[in-house]
């Protein structure tokens, strides 16, 4: 189901520019819900903006936005990074690797309230300026691109394939199905935030409520085990 299913997106992608930009938006889709890595954004965003306390639908939405574009932002620059130094695209090594399953961990714990992270809270230069909204979810947008690594470049191959094909012949195609992918890829994450406010203006809920607090623990549960995960599989792949 799910192979005749990317078989008919990669159909989409070689058929007339019009249907390929459909099929581009549709895989930015698929990146993230039908990869295990990237799935990991949904329940970190959504622990995220529950840690806001009560907000309005369009700042979740905002804030979504701005972890998303964190993402992609340190997807582009590994991306050509990597690239120029003549590595898969995306590998950032053990290391780097280690490191970001390590701070996932450490951020799971802090959606579950068994840590604080005070630079993720408090105030910075002036009285009340908080830096736990938009600033704070472009930093870990930062953080997560990382650990998404050849796992985003080898969703993405087939749609960069056709670009680079196209490139020299029209650049605004190229270009078209890029921003298409990248519409698609942000709209889940976005979405999922958004619609976390707005579930929580339904029931009520508040930062001090039952129900509020169940979901903010079981996302940090996921975020935790996906850097375990990341952990063990980096261990698993570098260490032979």
């Amino acid at each position: 189901m799910i192979l005749e299913f990317f078989t008919t997106l990669s159909n989409m992608l070689n058929s007339s520019p019009g249907i390929a930009i459909a099929g581009s938006f549709l895989w930015g889709i698929a990146g993230i819900i039908l990869s295990p890595c990237h799935l990991a954004s949904i329940p970190l965003v959504v622990g995220f903006i529950d840690k806001q306390g009560k907000i309005s639908t369009g700042r979740a939405a905002v804030i979504s936005t701005f972890f998303s574009s964190g993402i992609l932002a340190t997807i582009g620059l590994v991306g050509l990074i990597t690239g120029l130094l003549g590595r898969m695209m995306g590998d950032v090594g053990q290391a780097g690797n280690i490191i970001v399953a390590v701070i996932l961990v450490i951020i799971g714990l802090y959606l579950m309230g068994i840590i604080r992270l005070p630079f993720l809270e408090s105030g910075v230069n002036q009285p009340g300026m908080k830096r736990k909204g938009p600033i704070a979810a472009f930093l870990l947008g930062l953080i997560f691109g990382l650990a998404l690594g050849p796992c985003t470049f080898a969703y993405m191959a087939p749609m960069l394939g056709v670009a680079f094909a196209v490139a020299s012949s029209s650049l605004a195609y190229a270009a078209a199905l890029v921003l298409a992918y990248t519409i698609g890829h942000c709209s889940v994450i976005i979405i999922a935030g958004t619609f976390t406010e707005t579930v929580n203006h339904l029931l009520r809920w508040n930062d001090e409520s039952k129900g509020a607090a169940v979901v903010k623990k079981a996302c940090g549960a996921l975020v935790s085990t996906a850097g375990v995960y990341m952990l063990i599989s980096a261990l698993r792949v570098y260490g032979g």
